[in-house]
Formats: C-alpha cells, sequence, structure tokens
C-alpha cells in the first residue's frame, strides 16, 4: 500500500428511536477513517498523482471495513460519501487528489453498483475538528430521504503533516423521511439520478 497509515477507525451509528417513535428496523450509518502522511505536507508539488493512487486504495478499504461494520453484503449498502481534512502543512488541493479521481470507483465496487455521484467534502483542520461526510443515495442522487451526513472526529488527527481520510455507507436513509421525492424501492439507478 502507498499510503502510510497511522491510525484506522470505524464507528457505526445506529438510530432506535426519532421524537418519541420506534425506528424498526433502526438506521444505521458507518464511517471509516484513515489517518495518513501527507507525502507533500510543507511544499508545493505539481504532480498529485501519488495522492490519487492513495485516494484508489482507500476507497476500497474504508468502503469494505463500512460494509463489514454494518453487518450487510454489499448490494444492501443504500447511500455512501466521502471527505477529507488536511492538516495545517497541506493544502485543500491534497484532499481533492485522494477524493476524486480515484476513490470512487474502488468504493463502487465495495457497495456493489454506485451509479450516482459520491458526495464529498474537504477542508483544512487540526487535530480533534470535527469532520463531516456528507451522505446520497449510492445508485440514484434523487432519493431525497438518503440525502444526511454524518460527523467524524478524532482527537489527535490530522497533525500538521497528515490527511484525516473518511468514508461513510449506509444500509438506509434518514429515520422517518416525510419530504417526498423518490423512495429507494423507486430508484433504477441507471443513470445516478432516478
Amino acid at each position: 500500500m502507498g499510503a502510510k497509515i497511522r491510525r484506522i477507525a470505524v464507528t457505526v451509528e445506529e438510530t432506535l428511536t426519532e421524537m418519541g417513535r420506534e425506528i424498526s428496523p433502526p438506521t444505521r450509518k458507518a464511517v471509516a477513517v484513515a489517518v495518513i502522511e501527507n507525502p507533500f505536507a510543507g511544499r508545493y508539488v505539481e504532480d498529485l498523482s501519488e495522492l490519487m493512487k492513495i485516494g484508489a486504495e482507500l476507497g476500497g478499504m474504508l468502503g469494505e471495513r463500512c460494509v463489514k461494520a454494518l453487518g450487510i453484503a454489499p448490494s444492501e449498502a443504500q447511500s455512501f460519501g466521502k471527505a477529507a481534512m488536511v492538516g495545517e502543512a497541506g493544502e485543500l488541493e491534497h484532499a481533492a487528489a485522494i477524493l476524486h479521481p480515484k476513490l470512487g470507483a474502488p468504493l463502487r465496487k465495495a457497495v456493489e453498483k454506485g451509479a450516482a455521484l459520491v458526495p464529498s467534502s474537504k477542508k483544512m483542520g487540526s487535530p480533534g475538528q470535527v469532520l463531516d461526510v456528507p451522505l446520497g443515495h449510492k445508485d440514484a442522487a434523487y432519493v431525497r430521504s438518503h440525502f444526511d451526513g454524518i460527523e467524524v472526529r478524532l482527537n489527535d488527527a490530522p497533525k500538521a503533516g497528515e490527511i484525516l481520510v473518511a468514508v461513510a455507507v449506509t444500509d438506509s436513509g434518514r429515520p422517518l423521511p416525510r419530504v417526498g421525492g423518490l423512495t429507494h424501492e423507486e430508484a433504477e439507478g441507471k443513470d445516478g439520478l432516478r
């Protein structure tokens, strides 16, 4: 693996009740995080292909860890998202290089299909800052019940020369969705929109 990983963390969030109503089955979200060394910390580098390769490695690995943590088959994953936080010696473009060109294909393989764009966010930060990972339906962007997010925070990351990379996967949408639109059951997943 090209990524020099210092730490990996996986968290599962389960919602059992909402506004006094039982959620059955509970909605579940998993987020897997890798804290990696930023090979370009402290200097400007024109060619970011090394970070793009690292993104491909992490997309599959973190996606698979989320699916495993949820205890579901890849085909049962319903939504996904990705995010990265760069430490102060890096630049925002380092997060973009990890997230955009190559992370998506291995993540889609980990969740079986994934016709829709993977929602993403990136930011610069310091140890202990919260990183929001946006979520959207993996096959159909118009499924409003799956517009969501999950927070992740590690008390010691990212350090100045690190990048915190997160991938999230769910087995459902928000609890008690009622803003209309296409449902998960109606989604065809052919064009990534419907």
